[in-house]
């Protein structure tokens, strides 16, 4: 059987951030991580651990990636290989959680509609501002996601640790890939992780933001096919 991969979407996304690789990859047994019922990272983690097969590939965008480093913390060897895609080992910092908590009051207060349209800017690269096709799916992935999962997402992030101590122990073939416009979590996030991680490589993806698998999906399943098929 070829290796089971299993996708971790990120804040407000569902496996349509994935669409590209799932179809690049449909030869492989594939899971798509549920990360809205509970409201901490490591909750979330153990969640996907028990419905996960016992060895897979893991590839975890933005929210994705901070519970992928979650899961290589508590059981590495369940993970065959590792992806973390335009995201961040550090905790929240005090703006970040400020922001976070302005967006859950706007939920609360019936505003849900609003978030994605004000989130869209930061998860695109400058040039796709105005891409009305792109912010369709990222509206369309946060009105399933819905309120009260993005408060549940929101809160896990804000209390999220600092997964920098722990990337040192990551023994398995990695690959950290970020775009090179990505807004929202920049690439010397990106850099800092792939420093910390023996072996690893790092992919920068041209003319990308934070949604790299969607804004250049052909430059992204490249670099994932190469790590796929590494050693």
């Amino acid at each position: 059987m070829r290796e089971p991969i299993v996708f971790i979407p990120g804040l407000l996304c569902d496996e349509l951030v994935y669409a590209p690789q799932i179809a690049a990859f449909a030869d492989h047994p594939i899971l798509i991580a549920n990360h809205r019922d509970h409201g901490s990272i490591r909750e979330i983690a153990a969640s996907i651990l028990e419905a996960g097969p016992e060895r897979f590939a893991l590839i975890g965008l933005s929210m994705g990636g901070y519970i992928a480093m979650e899961i290589m913390r508590v059981a590495p060897g369940r993970v065959t290989r590792l992806s973390l895609l335009d995201t961040n080992a550090r905790p929240d910092t005090p703006d970040q959680t400020e922001r976070r908590l302005f967006l859950i009051e706007l939920a609360r207060k019936k505003d849900f509609k609003k978030i994605p349209h004000l989130l869209f800017p930061g998860f695109v690269h400058q040039s796709r501002e105005d891409d009305e096709q792109l912010r369709a799916i990222v509206v369309e992935m946060a009105m399933t996601t819905g309120p009260d999962a993005f408060i549940r997402q929101q809160t896990a992030l804000i209390n999220r640790i600092d997964s920098r101590p722990h990337l040192a122990a990551i023994d398995c073939p990695a690959l950290v890939v970020v775009g090179e416009g990505d807004r929202l979590t920049p690439p010397e996030l990106s850099e800092e992780i792939h420093a910390l991680i023996p072996r690893s490589c790092l992919a920068v993806i041209r003319g990308s933001g934070h949604l790299s698998t969607l804004e250049e999906p052909a430059q992204t399943t490249s670099v994932l096919k190469s790590w796929m098929e590494s050693s």
